[in-house]
């Protein structure tokens, strides 16, 4: 974790303060259950509650204890019993390590996700408004970053928005799918303790039982949670190279917002340069790095090993932690995005009416040439443009062929920009649901 791509209130949730809290919380319920059920005194159940709820856990004292034990939980349970006094024998009765361990990063993974999905939720309603601004400023659309035909800016929008509409569906499945809970015992059977305790903690912390834990829940829970993440950062990349490309001085279309003092360059005074997106990009690969080691966890010895604990107390909070933080970078981009419509036109124009091509290639077809040699007329027309910077309209007028099948006023007609806007309506519909 990197204070400079971090937020505050994600940090917390992955902090030793907040995870030592929650396998307090784990052992506190399963302590009710066991009572409730007769295993342990009632009495004893509602001291643990009331010593250890009340207590404030010495981060660096279990280190010290974990020096010796060299066993994170134990370290935990010996210092907590020291607030807790003789009744903290009946404290992890018939659980495992694990137990604890998983159960907690499920608590933890939950509580991330219903921040970055509280993230999405900024950056929808970001991408909404600046659509609804801009859905008919028309520019470009480029294949192989070469003109291809008119959009609209707000389409561009448009889609981001539906694509991170369904970035948002696919973390809810994954926080879903990850919402579990182990107290099972050594190797899953319940041998030495109720299933009804794992029950109790899992209806106390908003989980739900893992149907079949070995001493772990399986990993392939994990794998498909982070590869979510991944997919996320993914989409932030996707729009953050948008909005690069579209910065590119010979472009010019969009650019990130420049705050006054904001310097570009130590060396060049005028440089304004697509910082944030750049960044935004580099997060991302990071985010979706995690992915890799989260689906090798998959494969662990029998009913477990540690091989997966490593790498999971990095990617956990690396992950959302870094994913957090670019959403909202990203969120802040899109609402202070300055965009530039008369650069949009200009570009458009730059090549002379080129982008009206398969207009023109559509109406000699309907007129009863063949596409193959509808084709050669179009292109022979167009390459005149690119290499000798002609007007495509006024190629076409003066081409005997293409006037022997079509008037100047087809012609013409074939060159309004409203053509390719008439249906920008039809998809906001199918993305909002409204116009």
């Amino acid at each position: 974790m990197i204070p400079r791509y971090s937020r505050p209130e994600m940090v917390a949730i992955w902090s030793p303060e907040t995870k030592f809290r929650i396998w307090f919380e784990i052992e506190a319920h399963a302590c009710d259950a066991l009572a409730e059920i007769g295993v342990i005194p009632k009495d004893a159940a509602k001291t643990i509650w009331e010593k250890g709820g009340a207590a404030t856990f010495d981060v660096d004292r279990i280190d010290e204890i974990e020096a010796v034990t060299k066993h994170d939980v134990i370290a935990f349970l010996t210092h907590l019993a020291e607030f807790v006094g003789p009744d903290a024998r009946f404290i992890h009765q018939g659980m495992t390590s694990s137990d604890v361990l998983d159960t907690c990063l499920s608590v933890q993974l939950v509580r991330a996700t219903d921040i970055l999905l509280a993230d999405l939720d900024g950056l929808l309603a970001a991408l909404k408004k600046r659509a609804f601004e801009h859905k008919d400023t028309v520019t470009i659309g480029r294949s192989h970053g070469i003109h291809a035909e008119p959009t609209t800016f707000g389409v561009k929008l448009a889609l981001a928005y539906a694509e991170f509409s369904r970035c948002r569906e696919r973390l809810v499945h994954a926080r879903d799918e990850i919402a579990t809970c182990a107290i099972s015992g050594a190797v899953g059977t319940f041998a030495n303790i109720d299933p009804r305790v794992e029950e109790h903690v899992a209806a106390k912390l908003g989980l739900k039982p893992e149907p079949v834990s070995t001493q772990i829940i399986p990993r392939d829970r994990h794998a498909m949670y982070f590869a979510t993440l991944g997919v996320v950062a993914s989409s932030v990349e996707r729009l953050a190279t948008e909005i690069r490309h579209l910065q590119r001085t010979e472009v010019l279309e969009a650019e990130e917002y420049f705050a006054p003092g904001q310097k570009g360059s130590s060396a060049m005074p005028h440089k304004r340069n697509p910082v944030l997106t750049e960044n935004l990009t580099g997060l991302a690969r990071m985010v979706r790095a995690f992915a890799v080691p989260a689906m090798e966890n998959v494969v662990l010895w029998h009913e477990r090993d540690i091989s997966h604990s490593s790498v999971e107390r990095m990617i956990a909070p690396d992950a959302t932690i870094t994913l957090d933080f670019a959403l909202a970078r990203l969120t802040g981009v899109v609402e202070k995005l300055l965009v530039y419509p008369d650069n949009m036109l200009k570009n458009m124009n730059k090549f002379r009416g080129l982008i009206h091509s398969q207009r023109v290639l559509l109406a000699l077809t309907q007129a009863g040439v063949s596409r193959e040699d509808s084709y050669r007329l179009v292109q022979r027309n167009a390459m005149k443009v690119w290499e000798q910077g002609a007007d495509f309209l006024e190629e076409l007028l003066a081409d005997k062929d293409v006037r022997a099948a079509l008037s100047e006023a087809d012609i013409r007609e074939k060159f309004d920009l409203g053509y390719h806007t008439k249906h920008v309506d039809t998809i906001f519909r199918r993305v909002f649901g409204e116009v």
